[in-house]
Parts: structure tokens; sequence; C-alpha cells
């Protein structure tokens, strides 16, 4: 089936990602609310299965998630966000299902431009992301002479990884990446003293962009200092929470026993390869 656009609609797509990942979250909570079939391909960068030459190919960012539909593959969250929605657009034919306004886009973007990677970083414990990140630029380098042909491509992720260390010990980086977060977190509260969801009554895709980032403050164990200090998006958060989306993307792998096994297993996984040099 075709559209206006000429976007082809199979009956199952592709998405490769990570549970954890925010930007997989964001993408995956879309394709939860638009009802859109997907094949599910979990893709662990912890334990570098990104920088596998197949993977590699596909998107030389190493950067999840990946979307693919058909010989069409989209590596950027917003791309690839909009993209579901005009499949979701061409699948109803029913008009239940109308485009995003130009509010929701402008949130979308606006949210979009913090960058949770430091912040993230900086609140897990340095010893854990030290041993992680030597292991991942280890597989780097055997992933180079494996694949020649995509040295050069390798050469950067490793020299990002170096530069990424780097920008950990900075304080204005850390303060940059802190003050973002709150910036966007004040701008929140201020539309939800106005609406219900971030631009009206009703769940929009500037939802599903925010959604992802409250989960990784819960995650991180911030609620208190970022979230609940906030009336408005307690509100929110607690009211987001409820979704079916919400519980299949994030609540089930961040509960109970699953968060545990899902920690462990790639702590364990890292820690033997690392053992056996099996990089």
């Amino acid at each position: 089936m075709y559209d206006p656009l000429n976007i082809k609609v199979l009956t199952r797509m592709q998405l490769y990602h990570h549970p954890y990942s925010l930007e997989s979250q964001k993408v995956r909570l879309a394709l939860e609310e638009r009802n859109i079939d997907y094949t599910s391909y979990h893709v662990n960068p912890v334990t570098a299965k990104n920088m596998d030459p197949s993977f590699f190919r596909m998107n030389p960012t190493a950067k999840l998630p990946v979307f693919q539909n058909g010989s069409h593959v989209l590596f950027d969250t917003i791309e690839i966000i909009q993209y579901i929605e005009r499949i979701a657009l061409v699948s109803s034919g029913s008009g239940l299902i109308t485009q995003s306004s130009k509010k929701v886009v402008e949130w979308m973007y606006k949210i979009q431009e913090w960058n949770p990677k430091f912040f993230t970083l900086s609140h897990i414990p340095e010893k854990y992301y030290i041993y992680t990140s030597k292991f991942i630029r280890r597989v780097i380098i055997a992933r180079m002479s494996e694949a020649p042909d995509l040295a050069t491509a390798y050469h950067r992720k490793l020299k990002e990884a170096y530069e990424t260390e780097e920008k950990l010990h900075d304080p204005q980086v850390l303060q940059r990446s802190e003050q973002g977060l709150i910036r966007l977190l004040d701008e929140v509260e201020m539309q939800l003293k106005e609406t219900l969801y971030l631009t009206g009554n009703d769940f929009t895709l500037a939802d599903v962009m925010l959604v992802p980032v409250l989960a990784r403050l819960a995650l991180l164990g911030l609620e208190n200092e970022y979230i609940t200090c906030r009336p408005k998006l307690t509100e929110y958060w607690t009211l987001v929470q409820q979704r079916p989306s919400y519980n299949k993307v994030i609540k089930k792998y961040f509960g109970g026993w699953k968060r545990r096994k899902t920690l462990l297993k790639t702590w364990c996984i890292v820690r033997m390869r690392c053992m056996l040099k099996r990089y």
C-alpha cells in the first residue's frame, strides 16, 4: 500500500533497540501509541553489540535505535517518529489519526535538544563506567581488524569514546547538561499549569518524547530532586505511568526482577569477555 508521499507500508517493520536506551524508548512508545506492528531486535550497547560489523554497516554511528522498513533505514529519533506517524495515517485511512500540530512538533524538537548522555553517565558509579568504557574500546579495536573496510568509521567511534571519558571530568560539561535539563523541566511545569498533557488534553508525540526523560530520572533515583519538586510535573508523571504503552515499553523492564536480571546478565557478559579476552 502506498500513501501520497510514496511511503510503502509493509506488514512488519524492524526496530533495533535496547529497553534501557532513552531514544529507543521514545520510538517504541510512538509505535505502541500508534498501534504499529514491528519486529523487535535487542542490541545491547553496553556489551558492544552495536559495534558488530553487520550492525555497523547499517548504521556507522552505532547509535540506537535503528528503524527499518524494507530498504528504508532511519537513525534519527524524530525522523523515525514522524515516519511512524505517516505510516499510521496511511494505515488507518479513517481520519481517527491526525498529523501532529506545529505546537507538538516544536515541543518534540525542544525536548530532543537536551542530550542525556553526560547527565546519565555522571550518575553512574565511576568504576563501572570506566570498566565498561575500556571494554568497549577494546571491542572497537578488535572490530577494526575484523572489518578493515570499516576501519575509518570505527576509528571515529574510538576517538568519540576517549573524548566522552575526558568530558566527564569537565565540571562545565556536566553543569551545562544539568542546567539544560532544569530549563526543560521548568518549561514543562509552566505548560502543565495550563494543559493536562504537554500540548493539550490529549497524549501526543510530544509526550512520547518527554516520558522517557522522566523515566530516566526515576531509574537514576532522582525523582525527588527533579520531578516531585514540581507539582504539575508530579501529577503528569503519575498520569502517564498508567498508559498501556508505558507499561509495555518502560515499566516492564524497570521493575523488580526484570531490571535486576537485565543488569546482572549484561555485567556478567562484560566481565566474562574481559576475563577471556574475547572482544
